[in-house]
């Protein structure tokens, strides 16, 4: 039996217990941090970010290039994105509301950013989106794991807590 393209999307989707949990995408990750989903366009195919495929399928509404995609949550390989915008961690958006959001969250590096995350080389981010997806691949959803992941926190590292 042929799977569909939206059966194949969520083979490579883990949800969290919780409501309000992200849904992590376990799929194939670019340097970017970011999941890429292949889908199959007319006569070959075309890649697309999972989160843009979900968002796509939650709301039904094919989305512009020129449409970015926010996470409230600030995980790059989230695709929790449902119809209830007050419920999904994903969020249209533009270039402008996108550094605005990033300077509000203080998610970008200067002087005066305290966040331990700020001015992450870009094959560290990528680094961290894999070890997450691993961890879930690997121990299932793992709250601690994943945290550990996130912080770029290696499991033998010794913990304070």
């Amino acid at each position: 039996m042929k799977t569909t393209q939206s059966e194949r999307f969520w083979s490579h989707v883990v949800t969290g217990p919780a409501a309000d949990d992200c849904w992590i995408w376990t799929g194939a990750i670019a340097d970017d941090g970011y999941g890429r989903f292949w889908t199959k366009d007319g006569d070959g195919q075309k890649v697309i970010r999972p989160q843009r495929f979900a968002y796509q399928l939650a709301t039904g509404t094919p989305l512009p290039p020129s449409v970015l995609l926010l996470h409230a949550c600030d995980v790059p390989i989230c695709v929790h994105a449902v119809a209830d915008a007050a419920e999904s961690h994903l969020s249209e958006g533009t270039h402008k509301t996108n550094m605005l959001d990033r300077a509000q969250k203080n998610r970008h590096a200067n002087r005066w950013s305290a966040w331990r995350f700020n001015g992450l080389a870009r094959q560290e981010r990528a680094q961290r989106s894999r070890d997450l997806r691993d961890v879930i691949l690997t121990h299932g959803w793992d709250p601690e794991r994943m945290s550990g992941a996130l912080a770029g926190v290696e499991e033998s590292h010794p913990r304070l807590f």
